[in-house]
């Protein structure tokens, strides 16, 4: 069986994307200013010689609505040439007008990523019919797999499994991040669309990948990716409960860290603590509080990741 990681088994537009895919935080300057480019260059390599089975920049963690278009293409750039085909690229580009969600996708597909992953627009309140409508277009602009983005907390739009059906029937509409915390979902998609939609689990990774998901859309994986690939690769391709259920048990502090409001400034702390400074969220996102960063700090000590990255600068 080819590894997932391996070059000879990166996705083509009509391959299967499968296993833990970090949704990649963007490093910036110590001001905020810029993209911090050499940092994002080694936590991209960095990423994939621990064995991280796919990347996902410009998605939420990655803070894509704090970006100039200009930093976002720059990112797509890095991201696209560090990986050099090694694992795929999916670039996140959602957007609230469908015009843009298009021109973004399009640009994604010039500069070579094998995929998009798209969050519904997440000011309008679109009906079902105008979230076909905006998934349609996208999927009718480029070749690309799309992967649909539900996070209905932050987007303030559920894309639920009958929606989900509709979607699937679009060309290139092949994926979905599930990103709520109704395992019992992942369930019912495979249900309801079969082999035309294949489900990432969001936040609920271990959980999902025994009711059939193919993948896991990480944050924790920025900090863990090692573990975070072994945990899917334990239950899908080697169903060792035992195994798997002690790792995701080790790793559920980091896990729970990086889960609600907190997951961009706990990943962040998380990496400047092992010893990979990538500046701060920008507002109105504020740091991780002190008291937290010393609780996250505690939990990192145990696993042994306080300071593991220095020895790579």
């Amino acid at each position: 069986m080819t590894s997932p990681s391996s070059p000879a088994s990166r996705p083509t537009a009509r391959a299967a994307f499968r296993g833990t895919f970090t949704v990649l935080i963007t490093p910036f300057t110590a001001d905020g200013a810029a993209v911090d480019v050499p940092a994002l260059r080694r936590l991209v390599n960095w990423q994939i010689e621990q064995g991280i089975h796919g990347l996902i920049p410009l998605g939420s963690t990655g803070e894509f609505l704090s970006m100039t278009p200009e930093e976002r293409e720059q990112v797509i750039e890095i991201c696209v040439q560090e990986a050099a085909g090694r694992v795929p690229v999916l670039i996140g580009t959602g957007a609230e007008w469908t015009r843009d969600a298009v021109d973004l996708a399009r640009q994604a597909e010039r500069m070579g990523a094998d995929g998009v992953m798209v969050i519904p627009p997440y000011y309008s309140s679109p009906t079902p019919d105008e979230l076909f409508e905006h998934y349609r277009r996208i999927g009718e602009a480029i070749s690309l797999p799309v992967m649909i983005y539900n996070n209905p907390a932050t987007a303030n739009v559920d894309l639920t499994p009958p929606i989900v059906s509709r979607l699937s029937e679009i060309d290139n509409v092949l994926y979905i991040k599930e990103s709520t915390l109704e395992v019992t979902r992942v369930r019912d998609i495979i249900e309801l669309c079969g082999d035309r939609m294949t489900v990432f689990a969001g936040i609920l990774g271990y959980e999902s990948f025994w009711l059939g998901a193919q993948g896991w859309v990480a944050v924790c994986s920025n900090l863990i990716p090692r573990d975070s690939a072994r945990l899917f690769e334990l239950v899908a391709d080697h169903g060792d409960r035992e195994q798997a259920l002690a790792l995701y048990r080790r790793i559920l502090p980091i896990v729970r860290w990086v889960g609600g409001h907190r997951y961009v400034a706990a990943s962040k702390s998380g990496l400047g603590l092992m010893g990979l400074p990538v500046g701060a969220p920008r507002a109105p996102r504020l740091p991780l509080p002190a008291a937290d960063l010393e609780g996250l700090r505690a939990d990192m000590t145990a696993l042994g990741l306080i300071g593991s990255l220095a020895a790579d600068a």
